[in-house]
This record gives structure tokens, C-alpha cells and sequence, in this order.
């Protein structure tokens, strides 16, 4: 365990902001909790789990322990006739872990090619992509219940994932942190390409059959092309959730806005890309000094160098008000502003 106090978090997080933590503890093993949760030292200080901070905006300095999870280590638990149950240190960077995935010609993993975080923050808001969410190969996770001191392990069930969602995130959220998870990854795998991007892309390749690493180099294909490379410039990926609406609301929308494109969930609901709606609303490229909406994808709000998180959640808002007043549609954050 490493403590560092007063310390900037700008290389903790992927909008670059430049924020200070009161206390940041770096933690590489899972009994190290106990010191930060249990110990007189830290106790009666609030908390605040980090992974690859990819998915958090910081409005202001931080009066908190950080708690930097960097538990690594990939296992594989049981093997069937047709499934690795491969167990991931929380710390694993996930698209380090789709790579392993993609050299073991293992299923399941492909489409969440390139998608920043870490394996423990996946199934806290269930991550997906071109057709796949993370719960589709999910076995179990284990976690640490931050009030005991236990370790429980939690099956799929009891995670309760949902479209971005999971227990982890509604009524046990900052209750538990998240130590390794395990995947129940396919031997003979069987591809999603539903998504016509993804068709498209492995066309472009020359793809002459389907596969594990073909599928991955596709989608690492479309995200590069789409989406800002973090590195280059902060962001946190996508800003918003797709707004899920009833289909009667969702009629009402074509008939005014012919174009409007369409995600059928059931009967009753219709989701909606929220990149359509921002875009429609005239925020795609948009700049605000050294904040901004990325010019190739209105879903990604940016940081061009020194901007700050409130002018982020300032920027935000504007564009939820805008599309509610264009199309009474309320976009949910995706990013935790913190």
C-alpha cells in the first residue's frame, strides 16, 4: 500500500482535470482494505474508489481518501468443454484483458474491444458495445463490504444489471468494493455483428472469415475513427446514457423529425441515440473556451488542456436542457460527477 497526500489527481483521470486529493491510496492487494476501511487512521474519513478514472469528472479538490484499486492477476478458475471461468483482479486494465482474451482465441470480449476502465469498474455499470453487454459473459465478482470487512461473492443475479446499471451503482452503492471479477469466456465462440458499423468495418479489413481478433481489430477500428483518444485529448468517453422513451412518444418525435433513428427495445420502449439528439441540437464540435463537444462524436464531451469540471458540468447542462426542450427527452449521465 502506498499513501500520498496532497496530491494532484490529473493523472487519475481521463479529462485531465487538474484536481487535488487530501489523501490517494494506492492498494495491490485486497487485504490492504482493511487498512483504509477498518484502521483508525482512515476511518472517519469519506472514501472514494478509483479504477482507471475513466468515468468521473472531478467538479473540485478532493477532501477524501482516494482509494487507487490496482489488484491485478489473470486466472483461470475452471475450464468445461465449451467455457474458461477466467478470474480478473479488479486493477487489470479491461482492454489489456480483452487483448488476453483475443491471444486465447476466447469469446465474449471482442465487441467491448477499446473501451477505457478497469475490470473491476465494468460491472458496476455493465458496460456494452455493438451489440454486447458485459453481463452476457459475466460469471460472479468478489467484493469487499466496507462496513464488516467481509468478502462476499456476488453471482449474476444479485447483481441486478440493467442498461448501464447494476446494484453496485443503485442500493449498494458505496457499500462494497469490487476485488476481481470472473468471466465465463466462450472455447467456440459465437459472433454478434448485428450492428451494421461493425459489418461495415469488417468489410474494410478484408475480414475473410469471422473471429476472436477480427471482430476486436473491427471495433478498435470504429472506436479510433470515432471516438478521441484520451490521451491525446480528455474525455471520459461517452457523456450520456441513450434515452430509453415509450413508442407513443417516440411516434410523436418521427412524425415532426422523419429522421430520427431507432433502437426498438419491446413493444412498449424505443431507445434513441443521444449523439442524434445532441447533434440535432447543434452542440456536435461546439467549443467553450478549453471545454468542448468532440467534432466527429456529440456523445463525448472533452477537455482541450486546462478547462475545468464544473465548466464540463456547466456544458452538460446546457445540453440537457436543450434537448428537453427539443424533444422533452431528459438525458441521464453516464459519467459520475464528482
Amino acid at each position: 500500500m502506498v499513501v500520498h497526500r496532497n496530491i494532484s489527481l490529473l493523472p487519475y483521470n481521463t479529462f485531465k482535470i487538474d484536481v487535488n486529493a487530501q489523501v490517494l491510496v494506492e492498494i495491490s492487494d485486497p487485504t490492504e482494505l482493511d487498512d483504509i476501511f477498518q484502521s483508525d487512521q482512515f476511518r472517519s474519513m469519506p472514501k472514494l474508489i478509483l479504477g482507471g478514472g475513466s468515468n468521473v469528472l472531478f467538479t473540485g479538490n478532493q477532501r477524501k481518501v482516494i482509494v487507487k484499486i490496482g489488484i491485478d492477476g489473470i486466472e483461470v478458475a475452471k475450464e468445461t468443454e465449451h467455457y474458461l471461468y477466467v478470474k480478473v483482479g479488479a486493477g487489470e486494465i479491461w482492454h489489456q484483458f480483452v487483448l488476453w482474451c483475443v491471444e486465447n482465441n476466447l469469446g465474449g470480449t471482442e465487441n467491448l474491444s477499446l473501451i477505457p476502465g478497469t475490470v473491476g469498474a465494468a460491472p458496476m455499470q455493465n458496460i456494452g458495445a455493438y451489440g454486447v453487454e458485459l453481463k452476457e459473459i459475466f460469471h460472479s465478482l468478489e467484493a469487499y463490504d466496507v462496513k464488516t470487512g467481509d468478502r462476499r461473492v456476488f453471482d449474476k443475479d444479485e447483481c441486478k444489471f440493467g442498461y448501464r446499471y447494476s446494484i453496485f451503482k443503485g442500493e449498494l452503492k458505496d457499500k462494497f468494493v469490487i476485488t476481481s471479477v470472473t468471466f465465463r469466456l466462450s472455447k467456440k465462440p459465437k459472433f454478434n455483428i448485428e450492428y451494421e458499423p461493425l459489418k461495415h468495418s469488417l468489410d474494410q479489413l478484408g475480414a475473410d472469415e469471422l473471429s476472436v481478433r477480427a471482430i476486436s481489430e473491427a471495433v478498435i477500428q470504429i472506436r479510433q475513427s470515432k471516438l478521441p483518444d484520451p490521451v491525446v485529448i480528455g474525455n471520459a468517453g461517452s457523456f450520456f446514457k441513450n434515452p430509453v422513451i415509450e413508442r407513443p412518444h417516440f411516434e410523436a418525435l418521427e412524425a415532426v423529425f422523419p429522421g430520427i433513428p431507432q433502437f426498438p427495445i419491446s413493444e412498449k420502449w424505443v431507445k434513441v441515440p443521444a449523439a442524434w439528439l445532441i447533434d440535432q441540437c447543434g452542440w456536435k464540435g461546439k467549443r467553450r473556451g478549453d471545454i468542448g463537444v468532440h467534432d466527429k462524436q456529440a456523445l463525448v464531451l472533452v477537455n482541450h488542456g486546462g478547462g475545468r469540471g464544473k465548466e464540463i458540468l456547466k456544458l452538460s447542462e446546457m445540453i440537457q436542457k436543450s434537448v428537453q426542450n427539443k424533444f422533452g427527452i431528459d438525458l441521464h449521465r453516464e459519467v459520475n460527477v464528482i
